[in-house]
C-alpha cells in the first residue's frame, strides 16, 4: 500500500545557544521560540566551582566559547546565543563585545550575549533607570550594576538572593516577590536576571500587577536572537515582545488573574538562605 505524506519535514532556522554547564532551563528557552525555529543548545565544560564571580570568568573564557561555537556550526545555526548574564558582563562592556567577536570569529554568523541582549531591551523600552532583582550573591550583583553604570542605565533598588548554587530550583512565587520588594521609587523597567532563573509565566502577571514593563535574561536572549533572524518571540502580554501590552497601549487588555504555576524543578524547591547570605545580599 502506497503512503503519502503531506511533505515536510518544514525547513527549520536555527540558533546555536551556549549556555554554562550548570543551565536547567531548556524548556523555557524554548517557549520563546516560533515554531519554524530550532534551538541548538551546547554546555561550557564543567568546573567544580559556585556561582560567583570566578565562575563567570571561567565559563566565558574565549577560548571555551570558541569550542562550543564549533561544536554548534555543524547544524548551520544563523545567529549565535551566549545565554548566561554573569558570565557576559563580568568583563563590562568592552568584553561583551570582545565574547561575541569571539563567537562570530567561530562560527561565521551573528552572535549575541544575554547582558548585551539586556542593553539592547532597555534601549528598546526606552528604560534609563531600573528596578534589579538577581539571585546572586552581593558581589555578582554589584558587578552587574557596575556594567549597567557603564552603559548610563541607573539601578533604582535591588535585591539578591544570595544563591551560590541550584538556582533553577526557586520557585515561581519567590521569584514574584523578589521582583515586588525590588520595585520602589520611580524606576522604568524591572529587569530579572539570570538565566537559570525561571520567568516565563511570572513575567505577564507582574506586568500587570506593577504597572511596568518586565523583562528577564532568557527573554532578552530570546529576544535579541530572534531578532537577528527578522522574527518575533513568543510572548503574549510581554511589554517587551508585545508592543501591546507595553504601558498606555490599549489594543491588548491584561492577561486574568490566575494561580502562578510552579517553574518546573530538577528537585525540591531551594529556599533563601537563613538569614542574610555571607557577602550581604539582600534589599536595598
Amino acid at each position: 500500500m502506497d503512503v503519502s505524506f503531506p511533505g515536510g519535514p518544514h525547513p527549520q532556522r536555527g540558533i546555536g545557544v551556549v549556555a554554562p554547564f550548570d543551565f536547567a532551563l531548556d524548556r523555557e528557552l524554548w517557549r520563546w521560540v516560533p515554531d519554524e525555529v530550532s534551538l541548538h543548545l551546547t554546555r561550557t565544560p564543567y568546573v567544580p566551582v559556585e556561582v560567583s564571580l570566578d565562575l563567570a570568568r571561567l565559563v566565558s573564557e574565549h577560548e571555551t566559547l570558541a569550542d562550543a561555537v564549533r561544536a554548534l556550526t555543524a547544524v548551520g545555526p544563523e545567529a549565535l546565543a551566549y545565554a548566561c548574564t554573569s558570565g557576559s558582563f563580568v568583563g563590562g562592556i568592552a568584553g561583551e563585545r570582545a565574547m561575541c567577536e569571539a563567537m562570530t570569529r567561530e562560527g561565521a554568523v551573528v552572535s549575541v550575549t544575554t547582558s548585551g541582549a539586556l542593553l539592547e531591551a532597555l534601549a528598546e523600552l526606552d528604560a534609563r533607570r531600573i528596578a534589579l532583582v538577581t539571585p546572586y550573591t552581593w558581589s555578582v550583583t554589584r558587578a552587574l550594576e557596575e556594567y549597567l553604570a557603564e552603559a548610563g542605565v541607573a539601578v533604582t533598588a535591588r535585591g539578591c538572593l544570595g544563591l551560590t548554587r541550584h538556582i533553577w530550583k526557586v520557585p515561581y512565587r519567590d521569584v514574584a516577590d523578589m521582583a515586588r520588594r525590588a520595585v520602589r521609587g520611580r524606576a522604568d523597567a524591572l529587569f530579572i536576571s539570570c538565566t537559570n532563573l525561571p520567568t516565563y509565566d511570572v513575567i505577564p502577571q507582574l506586568e500587570a500587577e506593577l504597572r511596568m514593563p518586565v523583562i528577564s535574561a532568557n527573554q532578552v536572549t530570546m529576544w535579541s536572537a530572534l531578532r537577528r533572524l527578522g522574527t518575533r518571540a513568543v510572548g503574549p502580554y510581554q511589554a517587551l515582545i508585545d508592543p501591546g501590552a507595553r504601558p498606555g497601549a490599549s489594543p491588548l487588555a491584561p492577561p486574568p488573574p490566575q494561580v502562578l504555576p510552579e517553574a518546573p524543578p530538577a528537585g525540591p524547591p531551594a529556599a533563601p538562605p537563613a538569614g542574610p547570605p555571607a557577602e550581604g545580599g539582600g534589599w536595598t
